[in-house]
């Protein structure tokens, strides 16, 4: 029962811990896709993640290993999901998938160059054929329950050429043209999307300056009738107060003559 308690209380003490802000995951993601290369050459992705731990609190954050690659897990899932859904309003609503995006997309871009150099098959190779493999632990475990089955496999093909070489370089061919027609897809709507932006933008710019200018204009006819409408009315007081001084002139020379 005590042991138990302690692992209850274990639980909760982790579950208090604040969430991740959207800096400090793009800090994790920055961290990551430094060690990239080293996380698929390896084995020991527990080291890899101590070092991006310690990375973490080297710029002010309180993150354990576990932590990190349990949020690493995370986005790579959602990542996953969007990649499925092919929606930019859902890629949209996670804002980490561009960087995600570029971590896998140079990840591939190792793989073509190593192709193209001639390199041979591996782990490299093996854990970046595709996004899934991803899961550290399970590669691990798996490499180490199957490392001797790996070694047989290599005596028997030691003999003369793998037979299935040139079907993994078919494999990796395809799923790399696969990776590039998807990325050039996403890129493309992408284009069409901000270009779809853009243009809506400078239609409701130019509806904008359109009010603008017929509401200037309508200003300028407004402030012209009326200045007219004073003019004329300072011309109707003027020869108002001209035949009121020439009918008092005519009145006081009329008394006058009267008067003598």
């Amino acid at each position: 029962m005590e042991g138990h308690h302690r692992t209850t209380v274990g639980i909760d003490s982790a579950d208090r811990f604040p969430q991740w802000s959207v800096h400090e995951t793009r800090d994790l993601l920055a961290a990551r896709a430094e060690l990239d290369q080293t996380f698929l050459e390896t084995k020991r992705n527990k080291v890899l993640w101590e070092v991006v731990a310690t990375k973490m609190r080297d710029k002010g954050y309180n993150r354990s290993a576990e932590q990190c690659k349990s949020k690493w897990k995370n986005l790579v899932t959602r990542y996953k999901g969007c990649e499925t859904m092919e929606l930019e309003g859902m890629r949209q609503q996670f804002p980490f998938y561009y960087e995600l995006e570029a971590i896998f997309a140079a990840r591939m871009e190792r793989m073509l160059w190593i192709e193209a150099e001639g390199g041979s098959s591996s782990g490299t190779k093996n854990k970046g054929l595709a996004i899934a493999s991803d899961d550290e632990d399970d590669n691990e475990e798996n490499d180490r329950e199957k490392a001797g089955s790996s070694k047989k496999k290599k005596k028997v093909h030691k003999s003369g050429n793998s037979p299935s070489s040139s079907g993994n370089i078919s494999v990796l061919k395809e799923a790399l043209e696969d990776f590039m027609k998807q990325q050039m897809q996403i890129e493309m709507e992408w284009l069409k999307a901000y270009q779809a932006r853009e243009e809506e933008r400078r239609v409701r710019e130019m509806e904008w300056r359109q009010t603008m200018e017929a509401l200037e204009s309508e200003r300028i006819v407004m402030e012209r009738r009326w200045r007219e409408r004073e003019e004329q009315r300072t011309m109707r007081e003027e020869t108002r107060a001209e035949n009121r001084d020439a009918l008092i002139s005519a009145l006081l020379n009329k008394l006058r003559r009267e008067d003598m």
